[in-house]
């Protein structure tokens, strides 16, 4: 990394975007040197070790240097880029009408990535190039430069690396990270998009091995016995552990070996909880928002954690105390390509079940599109993890650090029940509730996790209750 020293050049650090993170990776970069950027624009993507987030310029000028290649981990607190806020540019990038790329440590050098697709970085309206000064430059030897300074290798004369002025393949930020991952040359990965855009499939199908050769022999020496297997070095791919999954499996091991877990199944019938979830969706006040299965299985919880308020509590190891909340901050687990993320729904104790749906729906929403903020899964009280999309029956889940429970939701399936004295066909599952043993013991849980069940069965109990 290089720092520029001159007075009209600012120095933008990487910041801290959540509580007490020290790292971040660089994941994309929506301007380049020379370009104009405004108070307030995205300049580039990060990724923290709760989520993807996108960090706003704080001041006006032209972009001088960007200090890092994208893919690169980055210290909190460390220039990333900088901008000339005194309006004439100047120093190396005006005299040689070249932008300046500072060099990143040559350990910290991943390959070039190449820009993102239309609609997925900033607009094209929202960045100017700054006029050259001296003898113009042809666009091909710019390019070919600019490369050689990212690569850290000649990309001239077809020496090393990809020919200057080469057609760059198209791929969404989604596909160049999978690629960067795996290590596929994306320029060598033949498309099967609409308008040659590399998909997925294409970056695997570049990864997987090869036909073997034949054997060759000569009339001198006989053809060996054909191999039981032939093996060429691709029977495993090696994934950085960094971010989210980082971060994920730091605070499962943390907590699965520092609160003593404790899990308790119920199965239920939830008939009538499926036959209100209909009802629900023909009711004036619920248009607009989507009525499921999990949105009465959240009130239903909330409405047991009213009537057993104990269970939403927190242990403090440094003060030896027990830390009992007044309020419900409400973790829906959520599966992301990024890794498992755990958001919350803020105060959900106070929402009406119309609020509720609408808030579940946008946290759903924003941790699909990866744009899940920090903030957003910092304070959580109590989580719901329904494992039944997938199948499953049930689970023993651990809990996100410092919460006191977490509730697993089965899949839904119909099966013979006893109702009214008679076995019928009834929709059936399976809870699981997971509580911290330290805070909650056998009696509280299972009085949470009957009252849960008890709901669910008569959801009339839901007015009664709440």
């Amino acid at each position: 990394m290089t720092t520029m020293t001159d007075a009209s050049v600012r120095e933008f650090k990487m910041p801290d975007v959540g509580e007490g993170l020290t790292e971040a990776e660089i994941l994309k970069w929506y301007v380049q040197p020379g370009d104009t950027v405004a108070d307030g624009q995205v300049v580039c993507e990060v990724e923290t070790a709760k989520a993807a987030v996108e960090l706003p310029i704080p001041y006006d000028g032209v972009v001088r240097a960007l200090h890092f290649p994208e893919g690169t981990t980055v210290d909190v607190g460390t220039s990333i880029i900088a901008v000339d806020v005194g309006g004439g540019g100047g120093g190396a990038a005006a005299e040689t009408g070249t932008p300046v790329v500072a060099e990143a440590p040559e350990e910290a050098k991943p390959p070039a990535r190449q820009p993102v697709l239309v609609g997925y970085g900033v607009a094209v309206s929202s960045t100017k190039r700054r006029p050259r000064k001296g003898a113009e430059v042809p666009a091909q030897e710019v390019a070919a430069a600019v490369q050689q300074e990212l690569n850290g290798h000649s990309t001239v004369n077809g020496l090393a690396g990809p020919a200057a002025g080469a057609a760059r393949p198209l791929a969404k930020p989604p596909v160049r990270k999978l690629a960067k991952d795996l290590g596929v040359d994306l320029t060598t990965v033949t498309p099967s998009g609409p308008d040659g855009v590399i998909t997925r499939e294409d970056v695997h199908a570049a990864v997987a091995p090869p036909a073997p050769e034949p054997v060759r022999t000569t009339p001198a020496v006989p053809a060996a016995p054909a191999p039981v297997a032939t093996y060429d070095g691709t029977r495993e791919t090696r994934v950085p552990v960094r971010g989210v999954r980082k971060a994920t499996a730091a605070a499962m091991v943390g907590s699965a070996f520092t609160a003593p877990h404790v899990t308790e199944f119920v199965t239920v019938d939830v008939t009538r909880t499926l036959k209100l979830v209909e009802e629900l969706k023909q009711d004036k006040e619920m248009q607009g928002v989507r009525v499921n299965p999990l949105l009465l299985i959240a009130k239903a919880l909330l409405v047991a954690i009213r009537r057993n308020p104990d269970v939403n509590a927190s242990w403090d190891e440094a003060n030896q105390e027990i830390v009992l909340k007044h309020y419900v901050n409400l973790g829906i687990a959520a599966a992301t390509p990024r890794g498992l993320i755990v958001p919350n729904i803020k105060d959900a104790h106070e929402k009406t079940l119309p609020q509720l749906a609408a808030a579940l729906a946008e946290l759903v929403s924003t941790a699909r599109d990866g744009k899940t903020s920090p903030g957003a899964m910092q304070g959580g009280t109590v989580t719901i993890t329904n494992v039944g999309v997938f199948g499953v029956d049930t689970g023993t889940p651990i809990l996100p650090p410092g919460e006191s429970a977490i509730l697993a939701v089965g899949a839904i399936r119909l099966q013979p029940w006893v109702h009214k004295g008679k076995v019928k066909p009834r929709q059936v599952t399976t809870l699981a509730l997971s509580f911290d043993h330290r805070l909650v013991d056998g009696e509280l849980g299972s009085k949470v996790l009957a009252d849960v069940a008890a709901i669910l069965e008569q959801p009339k109990k839901l007015i009664t209750w709440a």
